[in-house]
């Protein structure tokens, strides 16, 4: 079967590099499937999973946001930042999405409640892709 060349790549380098025969990812008008020989396409990404198949596996990556660019054989993933679901640290991902959520419910007039969702937004992605 054929596939496409994958990179994921964040500010602090690169966070994955191999091949997969289909790639799902959120943009910000929904979701995306690419198999090889996908129309060109560049898109923003929303806080969201990526999910990576090959020989009816399945990897996951979170990813907050960022663009993906697709060519015929090659999808890049330039993203803020993202990890592998074997990276997680689950117990920091925990304590961060606590910490958010205690912000949110915080009746105080210094909270910044947008960034506070923001963050709860991105701990509870990084515990779903943990988790799987």
């Amino acid at each position: 079967m054929k596939t496409l060349d994958v990179s994921v790549v964040t500010p602090d380098g690169p966070v994955l590099e191999d091949n997969f025969e289909m790639v799902v990812c959120k943009a910000e008008n929904g979701e995306i499937g690419i198999l090889p020989e996908h129309i060109p396409l560049v898109a923003p990404l929303t806080i969201g999973d990526v999910r990576l198949k090959r020989d009816n596996n399945t990897e996951y990556i979170a990813v907050n946001g960022g663009f993906v660019e697709v060519r015929p054989d090659k999808v890049t993933i330039l993203a803020q930042s993202a990890e592998k679901s074997s990276d997680i640290d689950v117990d920091r991902a925990q304590k961060a999405k606590n910490r958010a959520e205690d912000r949110l419910q915080s009746k105080q007039d210094h909270v910044d409640f947008q960034r506070a969702e923001l963050a709860l937004k991105r701990a509870m992605n990084r515990l779903k892709v943990a988790q799987k």
